[in-house]
């Protein structure tokens, strides 16, 4: 299939802390260990036997609480206040959208580095809008991702922001707007000769790192299948339990590519300058899946919500998010109330 170009990646924002990759993997990146990776005896290796960690460079995100006044402001959206009005919605807090969040890997969501209490990312960026949008303060909670569902379900939480895909089982229990596309990304070395993977054949050979029971891994051991029966070699996938241990191992060249959701790679290739985006896809592929802003079901709120994104997508706003955090290749034209979701398993 066809896959946009990865997106050039520019300084924006304060410069502040200066990161080196192994800092910055151990401390932000948690994405291979919230996948369930495991280590294989054969990879299983120290940071020291990995290769050193490169050089540090300036960061070009403000990691710092700081972060959080640079956000952009919206006034309330008229037509999503009436509606929320007409829904009958009432808010958990009086005045407030009491939203949870998973501070669990930047740029999505994640805790300041200066007080470890401020929520930054996309997704605290949105979620402030939204209320905004509907005329109510933005009132976040740092929440267990295990602990959000039963969370909005009884009315702990009026909403979930935290890089929830909408799948046609949860769509049972919960209502979706959509905000981003759900995209995974192949980043390999900066100096490597690898310049797009887009298809299977594009990773014949190849040792790339993947999560285990993930969807990114099904993808690539399909595409491993494809090309042993068209008579190329293979590739292997490599398993780490953390993002850590891939990044070294990509940067000393222990493995040719990393395989995993785009808003970390690219977080990794802006911040460190070690890696690039060669290739990117849906995740939900073959099918076309989406993250949405997440509520109870049939409780009103949803359409408000979607009202303000659409809103936010309209005037610009949305876009000055999602540049904020170099993540412009997952924008959606349009926020889509309860779009059809990934299969049922």
């Amino acid at each position: 299939m066809d896959t946009p170009p990865a997106p050039t990646r520019r300084p924006f924002g304060t410069p502040t802390a200066r990161i080196a990759l192994a800092a910055f993997a151990a401390a932000s990146l948690v994405g291979l260990t919230a996948c369930g990776a495991v280590v294989t005896e054969k990879e299983q290796t120290s940071a020291a036997d990995a290769g050193a960690a490169p050089a540090a460079q300036e960061s070009p995100f403000d990691l710092t609480s700081a972060n959080a006044d640079d956000r952009p402001h919206i006034d309330p959206v008229p037509e999503a206040v009436a509606a929320l009005e007409a829904s009958g919605f009432e808010p958990i807090q009086a005045g407030k959208l009491t939203v949870a969040h998973s501070a669990y890997e930047a740029p999505l969501g994640f805790l300041a580095e200066d007080d470890n209490q401020t929520l930054l990312g996309v997704e605290p960026d949105i979620a402030s809008l939204v209320a905004e949008g509907l005329g109510l303060e933005y009132a976040p909670e740092n929440v267990a991702w295990a602990d959000w569902p039963l969370g909005v379900e009884s009315g702990k939480y009026d909403v979930v922001v935290s890089n929830v895909t909408v799948t046609e089982e949860r769509k049972d229990l919960f209502d979706f707007a959509t905000h981003r596309n759900d995209v995974l990304a192949f980043a390999v070395r900066a100096d490597s000769e690898i310049d797009s993977i887009t298809e299977a054949k594009d990773v014949s050979g190849l040792k790339v790192v993947v999560g285990s029971g993930t969807n990114q891994e099904k993808i690539l051991l399909d595409w491993f299948a494809e090309n042993e029966k068209n008579g190329l070699p293979a590739g292997e996938p490599v398993y780490y339990d953390d993002n850590a241990a891939a990044q070294l191992a990509l940067a000393s060249g222990r493995v040719d590519a990393v395989f995993g959701p785009n808003p970390t790679a690219a977080f990794a290739a802006a911040v460190s300058g070690e890696s690039k985006i060669v290739g990117t896809l849906n995740g939900g592929f073959p099918e076309n899946a989406q993250i949405g802003v997440t509520t109870a079901k049939d409780n009103g709120l949803i359409d408000p919500v979607a009202i303000v994104l659409n809103s936010i997508i309209e005037d610009g706003t949305y876009d000055e998010v999602l540049e904020r955090w170099d993540l412009e290749d997952e924008a959606v034209p349009e926020s889509l109330v309860n779009p059809p979701g990934l299969p049922r398993p």
